[in-house]
């Protein structure tokens, strides 16, 4: 406990304004008041750290009618400022003050905590309970900025802060929960930003936001849980953004970002989400991983998403293009789909169910065509070459129209060269005149017969044409039959 006779003058102004909350003020409106001259500042605006934990716990106790609380501009604290484990029963402010060591909250239940425009070695809040805000707007941090399992009644603001922990966790804060907003709006990270788990009722704010962790996580959300994560206008991320599993409860946007990491850029497994608004200022360096995930809504241009797109498992109940000008062709949305590596089938039949939802059933065709040739590569090579004929008879089904214009093709080939040829009867006298048109189709028809083939034969290459229409009659048949079945079992 320090006795008011061996406190400094600057300390002895403090001590006399903290029972009543008024600000003590050190600035003298020179440059020199920045913080990164702190280091420089003499006795005249130094409070030692221990003096600002003993007001804080009690020392000073207020007078009836008045409401404690220490506001502090311009001040160099002397030492480490370390509360930890202790009751806080007021709030602190400190502007544009420079701090000789750390802060330790660690275990703390505290009230608001306000470092604004000030420089601090490291802050630790581990296991704290802040019933208020905690605010480091405009803040540098070098060192960790630790939140890990702690509890915000109110506002978590990190906005226009500089969180400095280069090739480490710059905020560590798995566990967090938070019941206001938490803002990092043009917030500078050099390091990761660790959330694991967190909860974060009132969303998660980066827009302007900038993270520098090359070759690593720059964000780990997974498992979280967030209201809204808006990551847009400009937000910048050098390393992995991570939110696999995590519940986004209305709305993940990625709006003019942009993501660079030299392996996945955006890791979005089984995540969950109300409206996915995907328009990157560019696309992502690296791939995206939306395997297993879910939107209700999703809002992109084709054009954003890099070259490879993870997209087994990833359902979504609606598909807006950016400007809303004009839908997606199907042809657009297939090729968005051939950004999966390999062959999967279940992006084309989500895709194709949308179309349908929304009474496109031409495009969903062709979804459900592309479907098909797409998995056609990978098949052996008979299954390659069956597939190849029901492709050009009749779309895989998904194009029955096809198969009758085969059948139109073959039966006027077939027309114009059997009338211009004598065929043989087969009982002389006892056989019907011959219709070169209607024979054809005898030849062409598999089941039953127009008595016009089991009465003439040919010789020679004639015979052979008939041969072909007969087996051609055959695999038109099987194709047609076998399309329409794989259709009808699908819908």
């Amino acid at each position: 406990m320090h006795s008011y006779e061996e406190l400094t003058s600057a300390e002895r102004e403090l001590w006399d304004a903290y029972p009543t909350g008024r600000v003590v003020d050190f600035r003298t409106g020179e440059p020199e008041d920045h913080p990164e001259n702190g280091h420089g500042w003499g006795a005249d605006r130094t409070i030692r750290a221990t003096v600002v934990a003993a007001l804080l716990l009690g020392a000073r106790p207020g007078q009836p009618g008045t409401a404690p609380a220490l506001r502090l501009k311009g001040a160099r604290i002397g030492g480490t400022l370390d509360l930890g484990s202790t009751e806080i029963g007021h709030g602190l402010w400190f502007e544009e003050c420079w701090f000789e060591q750390s802060v330790n909250f660690s275990g703390a239940a505290t009230r608001t905590i306000s470092i604004a425009g000030s420089l601090v070695p490291g802050i630790d809040l581990t296991l704290a309970r802040v019933e208020g805000r905690v605010a480091l707007r405009d803040t540098v941090v070098r060192g960790r900025t630790a939140l890990l399992n702690a509890r915000v009644a109110g506002e978590l603001i990190l906005s226009g802060a500089t969180l400095s922990q280069p090739g480490d966790w710059a905020l560590f804060a798995g566990g967090l929960v938070v019941d206001g907003g938490f803002f990092c709006r043009g917030t500078t990270v050099h390091g990761g930003m660790r959330l694991l788990g967190a909860q974060l009722s009132g969303g998660l704010h980066m827009q302007r936001a900038r993270l520098h962790r090359p070759g690593a996580f720059a964000l780990l959300a997974d498992n979280a849980t967030v209201r809204t994560l808006v990551l847009s206008d400009g937000f910048t991320a050098q390393g992995a953004i991570s939110l696999r599993g995590a519940q986004i409860v209305d709305r993940l946007t990625f709006e003019g970002v942009v993501l660079d990491a030299p392996g996945t850029a955006l890791d979005c497994t089984q995540l969950r989400t109300g409206a996915l608004d995907f328009t990157p200022a560019e696309p992502p360096s690296g791939p995206v991983d939306l395997r297993g995930a879910h939107a209700l809504t999703v809002r992109d241009r084709t054009d954003a998403w890099p070259g490879t797109v993870h997209l087994q498992g990833f359902t979504y109940g609606s598909l807006t293009e950016d400007d809303g000008a004009r839908p997606n062709s199907a042809g657009e949305r297939v090729a968005w789909i051939r950004r999966n590596p390999g062959y999967a089938s279940q992006p084309y039949e989500q895709l194709a169910t949308w179309y349908r939802q929304i009474g496109r059933d031409d495009d969903a065709r062709r979804v459900l065509l592309a479907r098909q040739r797409h998995r056609r590569r990978t098949l052996s090579r008979p299954a390659r070459a069956w597939g190849h004929l029901l492709d050009a008879s009749v779309g895989y089904g998904y194009r029955p129209w096809l198969a009758g214009v085969w059948l139109a093709a073959l039966a006027l080939f077939g027309t114009a060269v059997f009338s211009t040829h004598a065929p043989h009867p087969t009982q002389p006298g006892q056989v019907p005149p011959f219709h070169a048109f209607v024979y054809t189709l005898d030849l062409l028809i598999p089941i039953g017969g127009l008595g016009q083939r089991s009465s003439w034969y040919w010789t020679g290459a004639t015979a052979w044409l008939s041969y072909a229409l007969v087996a051609a009659g055959w695999l038109l048949t099987t194709a047609v039959l076998a399309g329409i079945s794989r259709t009808l079992n699908k819908n």
